[in-house]
């Protein structure tokens, strides 16, 4: 039975499709998003992370000296703090910290690897502002969660101290886009196909190998990183990129949870003021990355 509430926001995305031309694209976005109130209690604050645009949220629960690290979605080419301030704020809430979201350049204006030097930038300006590593969780969605593995594949390469934990919700790993879900799915996923994806890599790639471990971390080496919390939907293209993801990630002795969820689509966290399981796949969210961090402490 279908799942009603997911319905809805199937007729929502079919209300609006995707135009042909980037700036209206990223208008789309934002207008899709912008029927969520950032909740009232939350405490929004601009911040510049060592030449980063970003943004701290935090709610009345929060421990000031925990923090997660947000990367959004958008495919590279769309997206920002506008369209992610209230998913933000709920994350701080469940997972009880500070959050702080960079404003990533996007491209084709700023191609591979600028989101990632941004990225980079953003966790070393928490190192800098006394944030403990093991107090410190990323939290990516779509291209964002790509982006935060790649950050983790980047610190271990450079010998800096990686955070606690990751949760990686529909994560972009793969740029080639050859996981067989890209077709078997295409009929069900009313958000991200095959054609799209691969004009966005495109524009992101900028001529550049889409099997670049930093760019498509599916193809990096895993070992060594912290664990791995990956949500994903029975209804997504990109379902087998998370469940590779998650099979690499233990083949390389990688603590990881793979949560797959029926009838859900792409990116459905974003739309969790009106799903019961986007709620509830932030409440898991949250529980996993309190108790990475309780660990952290022994």
């Amino acid at each position: 039975m279908a799942n009603p509430q997911i319905e809805c926001i199937r007729e929502l995305l079919a209300s609006a499709p995707r135009p042909t031309g980037l700036a209206e694209r990223r208008t789309r976005l934002l207008s899709l998003v912008s029927r969520y109130a950032t909740p009232a209690d939350a405490h929004v604050e601009a911040e510049n992370a060592d030449g980063v645009p970003a943004e701290w949220t935090s709610t009345p629960a929060a421990d000031p000296t925990r923090v997660i690290l947000f990367l959004h979605g958008g495919a590279y080419i769309s997206g920002g703090i506008a369209t992610h301030r209230h998913l933000v704020a709920e994350i701080g809430r469940v997972t009880r910290a500070r959050t702080l979201a960079p404003d990533y350049r996007l491209a084709p204006e700023h191609p591979f690897p600028a989101a990632l030097e941004d990225a980079l930038t953003a966790y070393g300006f928490l190192l800098s502002r006394g944030y403990m590593p093991q107090n410190i969780a990323l939290a990516g969605e779509s291209a964002g969660g790509g982006l935060a593995l790649a950050i983790l594949i980047s610190l271990r390469q450079m010998g800096v101290p990686l955070p606690s934990c990751a949760w990686l919700s529909s994560p972009w790993t793969d740029l080639e886009m050859t996981g067989d879900s890209m077709e078997s799915k295409a009929d069900v996923d009313p958000l991200i196909q095959k054609p799209y994806l691969l004009e966005a890599a495109a524009s992101y790639l900028n001529g550049a190998d889409a099997r670049m471990p930093l760019a498509s971390p599916l193809y990096g080496d895993l070992s060594g990183l912290p664990p791995l919390l990956i949500h994903v939907g029975t209804a997504e293209t990109l379902l087998d990129d998370s469940v590779r993801l998650a099979r690499h990630a233990a083949q390389a002795d990688v603590r990881v949870v793979l949560d797959i969820w029926p009838d859900m689509i792409h990116a459905w966290s974003l739309f969790y003021q009106q799903l019961d399981a986007g709620r509830q796949s932030l409440a898991t969210m949250g529980a996993f990355v309190q108790q990475m961090f309780e660990a952290r402490q022994s």
